[in-house]
């Protein structure tokens, strides 16, 4: 193929290489100038559209072109007019130096493809391709694009219009063109910019500018010249002035080439950060849990061999409830300090993971004895219990830790990822803020409350879960007062007690639907007690982060038609430890509604007196401890004693728990307590017997009245 009336460009030698780049350009190739005059053209523009050899000459205008064209058939069913408008209006919208492409139909409905493209020097650039095979067989239709793509890039190179940098040498390697993204990237003098400028010029200032090489000057032409002479595609990535360039070589039938260079350092340094992210947590950007693993399981060889290594497990404490009162974002910044202080607590040599949540991770290499991991996870502990000051909050939490220690409690990844992790959940059982090596037999009760959770999650629809209900009796009244709703769990015929299976349902968050069903169940039992008895419920502190709460009391009142009044419920001193503005709130709207609140086991935390002051409750209840000692301890008469002075000069009815004797009761009754609840008078109950105890007492009472 020849170009035609191409004009005069450079040397000779110039004209001839780029006439055989043009030339092996397998599409129709024409230039058209910001005039619409015709610049250059090959014979497959010729040949796609009929035009003679002679027909179409250098500076035709482009509406000429379109009438001779229509005439030979071409572009069928639009008028040479209506083309031409269309067609300039088209190159004109595309004058931004991007690709523009579309679809014309010549003489024997072939379909054509053309791509122009702007540049100011030339105009528009056109290449036109018969896509006709490929439309009818769409298999092959991706392979001619990804041949046009590299076809264009000689195209491009050809006419300086390509974003990155090009530059083409002859087979003598002799610069023929290069253009302006070229010279950029290696700040390449003006000097080595002219047509003919050898290879080894260009090549020995990239050098001595700071190319990196592992060789002499030499050495890297030599190997510059190797990888020409193989006359292969080639890519390679090189420095330069701390700037990452990505060259790649394109060899021509006649023995030259064509080399694209791009400025890759952001993209590299992307990608790096993306490797980074996908093996680091955003929040903290400590190693995530894939990087963790990697690392345990590289240290698995040094355990084998005997070398000790430990794994510690840490779960915040309290961290699920500061996330739902206080929000996710003080949450975050509960995590970012937490952080902040395990960090503080390891060595260099040690390996310090967030894998997720409030799960962090340590790995302790190498070690020379149980001791020192035990004295990591004490660090952890006492650092993770001072407060955390956040936008003006004293937030308290605290840290469990479960530790594994290689290779005694394995010397596999996964043996220690486990056994660390049985030993986390010891931990958080034994009553958090403290730390647990793993033992033979943790997973078996781990096994155990997988199966106590598993079953909790059908027990309502079971139909396993039932109330027992224990009388407390008003000690002026001489009658009972109230009774506690005492919740029962009949599952694989043995009856699970509550210490056993509550904290599970607390952990997994199904005491929201079990203590609403709670609700329900006791005030619908309570609705045929007589009037004067109230029914005490217990509410757990992850209820209260359901604020639909009050709802669901509302609902439960009003499903059985019970007055608010004759509902109590307990709540335990823990539910008070973030003074939460949404508990609180609920607090007060349950009172406003007429329901009575209560302290449960009052005295057995840390701020008893203080929790009075927070909250006018309208009953504390004196936990059972106490009484057990109440005849042969002084202190614990004295505690009872000076409670239930407090209680009456606050308003409040006490209650003691717990009674079991005689002289227990004397006692509290000399004292002054309001109530008394235990065995003495009455285990839990069925409900059907209390309702018939209920019921008889308030005909005995009935009929001593009339007989009065």
């Amino acid at each position: 193929m020849r170009v035609e009336e191409a004009g005069k460009v450079g040397e000779v030698a110039d004209t001839l290489l780029l006439d055989a780049a043009l030339e092996s350009i397998p599409y129709g190739f024409c230039v058209w100038s910001p005039q619409f005059r015709l610049v250059m053209w090959n014979k497959h523009y010729r040949d796609f559209y009929g035009f003679a050899p002679d027909a179409i000459h250098r500076g035709m205008t482009l509406e000429d072109v379109v009438h001779l064209s229509a005439r030979l058939g071409n572009h069928p069913g639009q008028g040479p007019e209506a083309f031409y408008e269309h067609y300039t209006s088209e190159l004109l919208a595309n004058r931004d130096g991007a690709r523009a492409k579309s679809q014309e139909v010549v003489t024997g409905g072939r379909i054509i493809e053309t791509a122009h493209i702007y540049t100011d020097k030339l105009g528009w650039v056109v290449t036109h391709e018969d896509i006709t095979e490929e439309i009818a067989r769409s298999e092959s239709l991706q392979k001619r694009k990804l041949e046009l793509e590299r076809q264009n890039i000689r195209l491009d190179a050809a006419v300086n219009n390509i974003s990155i940098g090009l530059c083409m040498m002859d087979a003598r390697g002799r610069l023929v063109i290069c253009n302006e993204p070229y010279a950029r990237i290696y700040n390449l003098p003006v000097t080595l910019l002219r047509p003919g400028t050898q290879l080894e010029d260009i090549l020995g200032h990239l050098f001595d500018s700071g190319m990196s090489s592992s060789g002499t000057k030499q050495e890297y032409i030599a190997w510059r010249r190797e990888v020409i002479a193989k006359r292969e595609y080639g890519k390679n990535i090189h420095e330069l002035n701390n700037r990452t360039i990505l060259m790649q070589h394109h060899p021509m039938k006649d023995g030259g080439w064509v080399s694209t260079h791009e400025d890759i350092t952001e993209q590299r340094q992307a990608e790096a950060r993306i490797r980074h992210l996908a093996r680091h947590d955003a929040l903290t950007d400590l190693p995530n849990r894939i990087e963790f693993l990697e690392q345990m399981a590289s240290t698995e060889a040094a355990v084998q061999r005997g070398e000790m290594a430990a794994v510690l497990y840490i779960d915040l404490d309290h961290f699920k409830a500061v996330n739902d009162t206080l929000g996710h974002a003080v949450g975050d910044e509960v995590i970012k300090q937490a952080a902040v202080r395990l960090w503080g607590t390891t060595r260099e040599t040690d390996l310090l993971a967030r894998l997720g949540g409030d799960e962090f991770a340590i790995l302790l290499r190498p070690i020379d004895g149980v001791d020192m991991a035990a004295k990591v996870a004490d660090r952890i502990v006492k650092a993770m219990r001072a407060p955390m000051n956040i936008g003006g909050q004293q937030i308290e939490i605290g840290a469990s830790v479960g530790i594994a220690v290689g290779p005694g409690d394995g010397s596999r990844t996964d043996q220690l990822v486990k056994n660390a992790d049985l030993a986390l959940y010891k931990a958080k059982s034994e009553g958090r803020s403290t730390y647990h090596f793993f033992e033979t037999g943790m997973d078996a009760e781990l096994q155990q409350r997988r199966s106590i959770e598993a079953g909790l999650r059908m027990a309502m629809q079971r139909e396993e879960l039932r109330l027992m209900f224990q009388p407390l009796l008003g000690v002026n009244e001489n009658r009972i007062t109230c009774v506690e709703a005492l919740l029962r769990w009949d599952h694989d015929e043995r009856t699970i007690p509550p210490a056993e299976f509550v904290p599970v349902a607390e952990e997994t968050g199904l005491i929201v639907p079990i203590g609403e069903w709670v609700l329900h169940e006791a005030c619908r039992a309570a609705a045929s007690w007589p009037d004067w008895v109230r029914v005490a419920v217990n509410l757990s502190p992850v209820q209260f982060r359901n604020r639909d709460l009050v709802g669901q009391v509302k609902s439960a009142l009003g499903a059985a038609r019970l007055e608010p009044t004759r509902l109590e419920l307990e709540i335990t001193e823990s539910l008070l430890l973030t003074d939460s503005e949404a508990t609180i709130a609920a607090l007060h709207a349950l009172r406003d509604m007429g329901v009575r609140i209560c302290m449960d086991d009052f005295g057995t935390g840390y701020s008893s007196l203080s929790y009075l002051r927070s909250f006018p409750f309208d009953k504390i209840k004196i936990d059972r401890t106490f009484m057990r000692d109440l005849t042969s301890r002084n202190d614990s008469r004295a505690i009872i004693k000076a409670v239930i002075g407090l209680g009456q000069s606050l308003g409040m009815v006490t209650t003691a728990e717990g009674v079991e004797t005689e002289e227990q009761l004397a006692m509290v009754r000399e004292y002054g307590v309001s109530e008394v609840q235990g065995f003495l008078f009455s285990p839990p109950l069925q409900a059907n017997t209390l309702a018939n105890l209920l019921h008889s007492e308030a005909a005995k009472a009935q009929a001593r009245r009339k007989a009065s």
